[in-house]
């Protein structure tokens, strides 16, 4: 059976009760298969990209109709802000029906007005959006053209600048290493493994580090990061000091050189 993630952010956690640990976040909108029923109220769930975690009833739309319905329908995401509130009228004094993260999924009705976008939520209701947050959702590469691709990669990631970091957190309310690069991914339509590694039968390849260009990834032991150009990278780090979203660097010339993590990296990995 199929689900649609009705709330902002849903928890996909370790085990059946609110103080486990937090896996991963399946985003507003998103439609995950149900696999089993661990517990009362609880349901395990696997995303379109793959994962798996158990999430609290409350948080779906329960039912195979309700979700093809909803694949069917045109998508935008909430992308070039943190966050969107979704109104009741198409000025900023309505009602706030919603407030949804950056990768949350809606479905855009007509066309935009004076600025304004009516959109559908998961649940039928309908409100307002400002068109210029909204972004295309993509279910295949946004180009086929590498150096474009690779670009679009680079500056999904820099929309999480700012960030802090939360283990299992892929949204602007805080996100972990593996969260940041496969969400930045996702946004330009490439679904890769969730955790910081190199995973079989998802479209990232071992690669030389010689190689390495803009869009890349570096991994470490439990960690990953995109390479930026310039033996510059970005990461999300618990790192005391960094506590989110960095920056640093391979050049021991530079003030952000960090031999610890150029000394660690096990694996790079490519997309192209």
């Amino acid at each position: 059976m199929k689900a649609i993630v009705n709330v902002p952010i849903c928890a996909l956690l370790a085990a059946p009760t609110r103080e486990s640990t937090l896996e991963d976040e399946a985003l507003y909108g998103m439609v995950v298969d149900i696999l089993e029923e661990p517990a009362p109220g609880w349901y395990r769930v696997r995303t379109h990209y793959r994962y798996e975690g158990i999430v609290s009833a409350d948080d779906l739309i329960v039912g195979d109709a309700a979700a093809d319905a909803w694949a069917a329908l045109p998508k935008k995401i909430v992308r070039n802000k943190n966050f969107c509130d979704v109104l009741s009228v198409p000025k900023v004094q309505g009602w706030i029906m919603a407030a949804l993260p950056r990768g949350g999924i809606l479905s855009p009705v007509g066309q935009p007005e004076k600025g304004w976008q009516q959109v559908r939520l998961a649940d039928g209701r309908t409100g307002f959006v400002p068109e210029s947050i909204l972004g295309e959702y993509y279910t295949a590469p946004l180009s086929q053209d590498e150096e474009t691709l690779r670009q679009a990669l680079v500056d999904a990631a820099m929309l999480y600048q700012g960030t802090h970091y939360r283990w299992g957190g892929k949204s602007p309310m805080g996100i972990d290493c593996s969260g940041l690069v496969s969400t930045a991914y996702m946004l330009c339509g490439i679904l890769i493994y969730r955790d910081a590694h190199i995973m079989e039968d998802f479209p990232i390849h071992e690669i030389s580090l010689e190689n390495v260009k803009p869009g890349d990834l570096l991994f470490f032991p439990g960690h990953v990061a995109m390479y930026l150009g310039h033996g510059r990278y970005c990461h999300s780090t618990g790192r005391s000091g960094d506590n989110g979203f960095a920056f640093n660097s391979l050049n021991p010339d530079d003030p952000d050189y960090r031999a610890d993590l150029k000394a660690a990296i096990t694996q790079v990995g490519s997309y192209f």
